[in-house]
């Protein structure tokens, strides 16, 4: 265990971050790479891809809920020093997550061709996607079987497993993908389904990682079968928590699902400028998220140990921190944004579409910044609904303007995106003003020397 609940606030952040960071920019190259090898197979390929980064999003509200419960609930535990609550919340939350993690996986492959077929460009585009997710969805049940192990670690204060997990998965699925995509060395290549396959293969491995790291008697979190029977006070708690965090993610799939849908009309090439566009941002992106990660049980520890002004300073550390990447980020996607399109993608008609999407989205980098840390609070205090309530308005601001814009001739696809970045500001202060008070009604404890 590493207790957080002593010591500088800004170091054990910035150790945390840190580690979290190594494994965010292994994950950016591989995403980058990814798409760098996808992209050579042509504009359809790269749309194709990008459906399934919908589902992505989906897989990610549900793990989120699952890891975001973990790890508060474990945080809380190991703040209070009680291990065997940790122990058991582990246990619980991994089986919890085997089985939802298999519910969807079966979801998926019955549903997988209608979805394609609804929303892709053409029809090639939806074969494609259709051939992608035949290895995709069981890479996401290789997701699911990592979430709990990666959020109690998370939790228990301990990154280096999990990150050093995370650069084995990437590692050898960037080895992989040239292999399986392009044929390199084999003279065999099986396109965009060889792209899945890579990743099915890397996380494969990572959760075999997982497992052997877990099963190691030294260590204080460990499996038991045995803790594996449904605990139903575990499980309400695991979904009260992670639940409204989840639907911030769910929401985030409704809000690219509906932009997918607008821009369909605009054929294969603005798709996939979409698609670069929008993983280049979720690739800038990846530091601050680290960031929020490393905040949830630093805070998370104090709350259970019951100091306030930590938790505080954790806040504003962090959101400090953030605010420097997120202006950075926004600067480079001005000044260069058709550039970070075209190392993706050589035709025109992609470039233009996605790096103006970059351009004008990145208006709203820093209040997504914001965003990122204030929902971190919230899961470290245990109370995820304020931000949800947050996103549902947002998501309620931009969608019902933009599906009545996309229903008039000839509308500019920039409207829309400019309407991204407003419903994405109003959220941001909303967010703000929320954990504030939730600052003031939470963060009243007893004074330490009260409670020796």
């Amino acid at each position: 265990m590493n207790d957080l609940t002593q010591g500088s606030v800004t170091r054990h952040l910035l150790g945390l971050s840190a580690f979290m960071a190594v494994s965010m920019i292994f994950q950016t190259l591989y995403y980058l790479a990814d798409l760098y090898f996808v992209g050579r197979l042509g504009k359809e390929a790269i749309a194709a891809v990008g459906l399934s980064g919908n589902l992505m999003i989906v897989v990610l509200a549900i793990t989120q809920m699952l890891g975001v419960g973990t790890t508060t609930l474990v945080s809380h535990a190991i703040g209070r020093k009680d291990l065997g609550r940790a122990v058991v919340v582990f246990n619980q939350a991994f089986f919890l997550s085997l089985l939802v993690g298999i519910s969807v996986t079966v979801v998926g492959f019955a549903l997988r061709h209608r979805y394609c077929a609804w929303l892709g460009a053409d029809a090639v585009t939806a074969r494609l996607g259709v051939a992608y997710l035949d290895w995709f969805l069981p890479a996401m049940l290789m997701q699911f079987v990592m979430v709990a192990m990666g959020a109690a670690l998370r939790g228990s204060g301990i990154i280096k497993p999990a990150v050093g997990i995370q650069i084995l998965t990437v590692v050898l699925n960037i080895a992989l993908a040239p292999v399986l995509i392009l044929g390199w060395g084999t003279g065999r290549p099986l396109g965009v389904q060889g792209a899945a396959l890579a990743t099915f293969l890397a996380l494969v491995v990572g959760a075999l990682a997982f497992w052997a790291y877990f099963l190691r008697p030294q260590n204080d979190l460990r499996l038991s079968i045995r803790l594996f029977r449904p605990d139903g006070g575990t499980w309400r708690d695991l979904i009260r928590i992670g639940l409204p965090a989840g639907g911030e993610f769910a929401l985030m799939s409704v809000y690219v699902v509906l932009v997918y849908w607008i821009i369909r009309d605009f054929g294969a090439a603005a798709q996939a400028g979409f698609g670069i566009g929008a993983r280049v941002m979720q690739s800038m992106f990846l530091p601050v998220v680290a960031i929020s990660f490393a905040a949830a049980p630093l805070a998370g520890q104090n709350f259970g140990a019951r100091n306030a002004e930590r938790v505080r300073q954790t806040f504003r550390t962090a959101a400090l921190l953030v605010t420097g990447l997120m202006l950075l980020f926004t600067v480079l996607s001005h000044v260069a944004p058709d550039r970070l399109i075209r190392i993706f993608s050589g035709d025109p008609a992609v470039i233009a579409f996605g790096a103006e999407y970059l351009k004008i989205i990145s208006y709203n980098f820093l209040a997504m910044g914001l965003i990122f840390t204030s929902s971190s609070m919230f899961q470290a205090m245990g109370h995820t609904l304020p931000p949800l309530a947050a996103s549902s308005l947002r998501l309620l601001l931009f969608a019902l303007p933009a599906f009545a814009l996309s229903l008039h001739p000839g509308f500019d696809i920039r409207d829309v995106w400019y309407l991204s970045v407003a419903s994405v500001a109003i959220q941001a202060v909303i967010n703000l003003t929320l954990i504030q008070r939730e600052f003031r009604r939470r963060l009243v404890f007893p004074p330490l020397d009260a409670r020796t």
